[in-house]
């Protein structure tokens, strides 16, 4: 099983920046991916951002730019510094990681959840 620890949501003024963090730790044999997503109310869940254990990263165009992605991989954890943050950014964020584990699973797993907000 895989356990992810996020933390670094909060509220923001419009133009501000937060940094968001996410640990990945348990019976991990390999990690693939991790990245992150958001869901703001009433819209479906997106992806913001992802990195392979390769260094490849892929970003979803709203936030090209303003966002980084940022991985570990001795330390198993990712990372997201967000700049020049809108109110359109708003939204719960979720790390996801996809893993194998040392009995050989593998799948996709989720953080709880961090709150963005982003207001005046």
């Amino acid at each position: 099983q895989v356990q992810l620890v996020e933390s670094g949501g909060g509220l923001v003024q419009p133009g501000g920046s937060l940094r968001l963090s996410c640990a990945a730790s348990g019976t991990i044999f390999s990690i693939y991916v991790m990245g992150w997503y958001r869901q703001a109310p009433g819209k479906q869940r997106e992806l913001v951002a992802a990195g392979t254990s390769g260094g490849s990263t892929n970003y979803a165009d709203s936030v090209k730019g303003r966002f980084t992605i940022s991985r570990d991989n001795a330390k198993n954890t990712v990372s997201l510094q967000m700049n020049s943050l809108k109110p359109e950014d708003t939204a719960v964020y979720y790390c996801n990681v996809e893993a194998r584990t040392i009995v050989g699973v593998r799948g996709y797993y989720w953080g709880q959840g961090t709150q963005v907000t982003v207001s005046s």
